[in-house]
């Protein structure tokens, strides 16, 4: 069996590129993925995995369509799959707690993705990859994705946080991307880009310094977090961060701002 750990570094991937099983997805847009990618790659167009229902976005695809995409890749249970994008990792992050949410958990991502590996003069090669299609056929397990419904019933509960992955200007209603703007009640902001290196080629921050910063805001791993954004693009990579840390309890809201803001039931806080 290979083994991966779950935050890839670049170099390691270098080394074993040729191990069985593994299923390199590059979710960066198509052009930047013929121009160069890593060697044995195949591309996966963002918008096959999430689903829209205007003006609620982000949503999960349903359980067909999601396992037929996964076909066209060559997915199966015994595929270990390693993620990237070349925008700092939100997408590779989202395709990642996809996989999550279907149960499946062999899967890394690539520290820094595509701009770590091109910076750091590792090995790519051009035009298209293609892989022998399988026959997955996935169902959702229920355990990472909740909805607006959870949050109503939790948003007194001590034992949740909400983690708001946005600007601190969405954050605060300044910056409005639905009819009403500001943050669910009692959620915490961490803005996804504070996990990210802008030195080290867009890599996760050093643990410790990751782990400080989210437990002086009470982000703790013996509370269950929540994260959202607008449309769970940027706080799947804050989930794939809080795994990396340990956390046990980890769920996604995908429906997140674009379905709350735009609920004039849903009370909000600025």
């Amino acid at each position: 069996m290979t083994i991966f750990s779950l935050l890839l570094q670049p170099d390691e991937l270098a080394r074993r590129l040729d191990k069985k099983n593994l299923l390199l997805i590059d979710l960066g847009n198509e052009e930047s993925y013929l121009a160069h990618h890593v060697p044995g790659a195949v591309h996966l167009d963002y918008t096959h995995i999430v689903a829209a229902r205007p003006p609620v976005m982000g949503l999960l695809p349903d359980e067909h369509r999601l396992s037929r995409v996964l076909s066209q890749l060559g997915f199966t249970p015994a595929s270990h799959v390693i993620a990237y994008d070349a925008e700092g990792n939100g997408r590779a992050s989202r395709f990642l707690w996809t996989l999550e949410e279907l149960g499946h958990e062999r899967f890394s991502l690539l520290d820094g993705g595509l701009k770590a590996w091109l910076a750091e003069g590792y090995p790519v090669e051009e035009g298209r990859q293609s892989r022998q299609p399988s026959h997955f056929h996935g169902h959702y397990q229920g355990n990472k994705a909740i909805d607006k419904e959870y949050i109503l019933a939790h948003l007194s509960d001590p034992k949740v946080v909400i983690l708001d992955a946005r600007s601190p200007a969405e954050y605060h209603g300044e910056y409005v991307r639905a009819q009403r703007g500001g943050h669910i009640p009692g959620a915490v902001n961490f803005e996804w880009t504070q996990a990210i290196d802008q030195e080290r080629n867009l890599r996760f921050k050093p643990m410790e310094e990751l782990r400080s910063s989210l437990e002086a805001l009470g982000i703790t791993p013996d509370k269950e977090i929540i994260c959202h954004c607008q449309t769970h693009h940027r706080s799947a990579h804050t989930c794939m961060v809080l795994k990396y840390l340990g956390y046990p309890k980890i769920k996604g809201y995908p429906g997140s701002w674009s379905e709350w803001g735009n609920d004039p039931d849903t009370p909000i806080e600025v």
